[in-house]
């Protein structure tokens, strides 16, 4: 793959404004998930490796704390310009080792940046408040602090835009930020880094680490000089992250984990929309997106006339890698990844559901699978009741609005929902009554820099982007200023 800009593939890692390998050589292999070539490798940092990057950022912090705001933004506004003038080359690399067809690569890219304008401008209004004294002779009020040392943890399904909606966030708070990319998609990070260097930010402020997973998140965890943890990926992990910092002490934390997306569509529906925003909600990053459609409900009047069109457009999607021409969907993203995949389809063909396109591993071979629709699935079903991060969709019909909100609840995820209707009545009633902390109705995008982004129940704690994307990485610190406006023999 040939870059306009070369040295944004790098195989190092950054720590200080340093470009360092592991002090053993150790290394890893990264593979493109089209074919399992290798595209590369990357170092695996020591432990005290991973502690001097925090050292690094513990410094940094003292001078990037009080540097004035509009410093700090127009920082953050050279890092989003250079991103969008390299959004080729950036995407290019995501798709090499993510497998992400490429025009969806470049719309993350966009996506990434924009999370970065918006924090560069939110946070010049990030200001605390006067409050009213009841207190004679004081003064009350608020103002913001920056929270210190923040760890991000981040994955690879969205390696690019996961690190700059939490890393914009923190660093126009006043943060300084480690970064642990996926090793499964290390290179998006690394020329995120290289983009940082060139626009200028001081040393230490933006660093990004790797070494063997469960190691590089204790010892940032653990580190007393992390005041913030920040982490996307699947509740399992998430568990073991919120286990971890819980050992360490009381820190900032922030989960953003996995869901089960309930997909209703009602009786009274537009039945030819309904397939489309039901196709662009779960086979977007080849299914492998946690506000994925999971679970299909259509109301039973509408159900077979929908399985018939719903896969008619399933079997006109167009499987290949990321390069090619007009690709919907590409590989999964690593062996157990497939055979979880092959697990859930033979499960739901074991107990009896209907396979009406799909159903098998793809032609092409490797970690590619075909495109899959299971209908009537049910209850008891591994498609129905775990998080699928594939190219498979569950269909189910129902009887009354209450079954439907019923069933799309009996999970214990809470991240996103989606709804199709025409009757605002049935619309309002969903959004309220459905324990998704996000709702989507009539369309497929609804997520964006200036919209809170989290979950409810396993699905996480805290929310990234909009105005409450700054909530992991500030405190509200209060004072009270006395023997104000008073003589000062009264004051003596």
């Amino acid at each position: 793959m040939l870059l306009g800009h070369p040295v944004l593939f790098k195989s190092l890692c950054y720590v200080d404004g340093r470009w360092v390998h592991s002090n053993n050589a150790a290394s890893i292999p990264v593979v493109n998930p089209a074919d399992q070539h290798v595209i590369g490798h990357v170092p695996m940092l020591e432990r005290e490796q991973v502690v001097s990057a925090v050292g690094a950022a513990d410094r940094a912090l003292q001078a990037w704390r009080w540097t004035p705001q509009q410093k700090r933004s127009a920082f953050l506004m050279r890092w989003h310009e250079l991103i969008l003038r390299h959004q080729s080359d950036l995407a290019g690399i995501l798709s090499l080792e993510q497998g992400k067809p490429l025009a969806e690569a470049k719309g993350e890219i966009a996506y990434a940046a924009s999370f970065i304008e918006w924090f560069a401008d939110e946070a010049k209004r990030l200001a605390g408040r006067t409050i009213p004294t009841h207190i004679d002779g004081a003064h009350l009020g608020t103002v913001m602090e920056p929270v210190g040392v923040a760890a991000l943890i981040t994955p690879w399904n969205f390696p690019v835009a996961m690190i700059t909606r939490k890393a914009a966030a923190a660093i126009a708070s006043g943060c300084t930020v480690v970064i642990k990319p996926a090793h499964e998609t290390p290179f998006s990070a690394m020329a995120l880094a290289q983009l940082a260097e060139e626009a200028g930010f001081p040393a230490g402020v933006f660093n990004v680490v790797i070494g063997e997973p469960q190691m590089t998140m204790e010892a940032l965890v653990s580190d007393t000089r992390v005041r913030a943890v920040s982490f996307t990926g699947s509740t399992r992990v998430g568990g073991l992250v919120a286990k971890a910092v819980a050992q360490a002490g009381i820190k900032k934390l922030a989960l953003e984990l996995g869901g089960n997306a309930p997909f209703i569509v009602t009786e009274d529906a537009d039945l030819e929309h309904s397939v489309r925003v039901a196709i662009g909600a779960k086979f977007q990053t080849s299914g492998q997106d946690c506000c994925a459609a999971n679970r299909i409900f259509v109301a039973r009047p509408l159900y077979e006339a929908f399985v018939q069109r719903y896969t008619e457009a399933v079997k006109a999607l167009k499987v290949g890698s990321a390069f090619e021409a007009n690709v919907d969907v590409g590989p999964l993203m690593h062996q157990a990844a497939f055979d979880a995949t092959v697990a859930r389809i033979e499960d739901a063909k074991a107990q009896g559901a209907r396979i009406t396109v799909g159903g098998n591993a793809h032609e092409l071979g490797g970690w590619f699978y075909e495109p899959t629709v299971v209908a009537d699935a049910r209850a008891g079903m591994r498609i129905y009741d775990e998080e699928n991060f594939a190219p498979i969709s569950a269909i189910s019909p129902f009887d009354t609005l209450d079954e439907a909100v019923t069933r799309a609840n009996d999970t214990e995820y809470g991240l996103a929902a989606y709804i199709c209707a025409t009757r605002i009545d049935t619309i309002f009633q969903l959004v309220r009554r459905l324990d998704f902390a996000m709702v989507s109705v009539n369309g497929v995008k609804f997520t964006g820099a200036p919209i809170p982004f989290g979950g409810m129940k396993a699905s996480g704690l805290g929310r990234e982007g909009g105005a409450e994307g700054f909530e992991p990485f500030v405190e509200t610190k209060y004072f009270c200023l006395g023997n104000l406006g008073l003589p000062l023999s009264s004051a003596a």
